[in-house]
């Protein structure tokens, strides 16, 4: 109750701000005020307008980072443990992952058309990477005393990962999916903006065209308190991690 408590009071302050700035410092058409944003994302629910972006927008991300995350979790697992899968694939991580989604995505509409494909590839690809390389973290950091001790404990090469390797990574696969999420959510934006019939991305773009400033601002905060929510849930989910499955000691 309490975290809960000061989240609230954080999100009050924040709103506070936003109301003192745009009705004492920037008194403009193109800074609404929070109110005026709440009363319009209310319009935005109640004609349905509101759950049917979002809802697009989140089953895109959902659909994609459970496909980089499956993906990178299993490679940054052989990354991690073998030295000669590390070599060998170590070129295709290290340069790939620098050329970034949004410059993928024209390729992308092209590959896959506007439909959904070209999304979810797109939040595939920003995520499998960054999962990948952290997972390979977690592998590589684990403890060779920990290691070691299951050994003189009779654990076998598939004990030891289990029950000693796995457990240890975990909090490093976690990070790298919490990182992930926080790039889908920018890549999705970007992708339905140039590409997609729906999502707060188009949202944006369609209010831009309109000069809907209001609308805009309702997008952006949806998107910021779903993020917000994406990232404590992953925050939680590493603390109970390492505190319930620690590694062998």
């Amino acid at each position: 109750l309490r975290t809960v408590g000061l989240y609230v009071l954080g999100f009050a302050s924040l709103f506070l701000i936003w109301h003192v700035a745009s009705t004492l410092f920037v008194k403009s058409v193109l800074f609404p005020a929070p109110w005026k944003v709440v009363l319009k994302a209310i319009e935005l629910a109640q004609d349905g307008t509101l759950w049917q972006e979002t809802s697009a927008s989140l089953g895109r991300i959902a659909a994609g980072f459970a496909g980089g995350s499956a993906i990178g979790i299993p490679l940054g697992l052989a990354i991690g443990s073998f030295p000669l899968v590390r070599r060998l694939l170590e070129p295709y991580t290290e340069f790939l992952r620098f050329i970034p989604a949004t410059a993928l995505i024209t390729v992308a509409v092209i590959w896959f058309g506007i439909g959904e494909g070209s999304k979810i590839f797109l939040i595939v690809y920003t995520t499998v990477f960054i999962v990948t390389i952290n997972t390979a973290a977690g592998v590589s950091a684990v403890a060779p005393n920990k290691i070691r001790a299951a050994r003189s404990l009779g654990a076998g090469p598939g004990q030891i990962f289990l029950f000693v390797a796995l457990p240890a990574t975990v909090p490093y696969i976690l990070t790298g999916m919490r990182l992930a999420m926080a790039n889908s959510f920018v890549t999705i934006v970007a992708a339905e903006l140039v590409a997609a019939n729906n999502g707060l991305g188009r949202m944006i773009w369609d209010s831009r065209m309109y000069m809907l400033v209001d609308q805009i601002f309702v997008a952006l905060v949806v998107l910021g308190l779903l993020g917000f929510t994406a990232d404590r849930l992953f925050r939680w989910g590493i603390y109970a991690f390492a505190g319930r499955f620690s590694p062998v000691t």
